[in-house]
């Protein structure tokens, strides 16, 4: 099933899951969606993220979860950080 999705998405929307683990419009949704974007803003919101991060360090592989799938998952959060912060905080200036 996930294999249907992903090859019916376009070319664009493929590289934005590759790079982010969702893509633009599901982030943008995910975001505006967020209490913590609500009430604290993008930037709390992208620090978030961030820690998420440094958490996956903190505690290494969990049951299946191997090194290689626990430093996709931090570049893929670190990604979605750095994409909410120029999306929206860099573009309201």
């Amino acid at each position: 099933m996930a294999t249907e999705v992903y090859n019916s998405l376009t070319e664009q929307e493929r590289r934005e899951v590759r790079m982010y683990g969702v893509t633009e419009a599901g982030m943008r949704e995910a975001v505006e969606q967020s209490l913590t974007y609500r009430f604290s803003g993008a930037a709390m919101y992208a620090i978030s993220m961030m820690s998420d991060a440094q958490e996956l360090v903190a505690h290494g592989p969990y049951d299946s979860d191997t090194l290689a799938n626990i430093l996709e998952d931090q570049r893929q959060l670190l990604n979605r950080a750095k994409w909410i912060l120029s999306t929206y905080v860099m573009e309201q200036r």
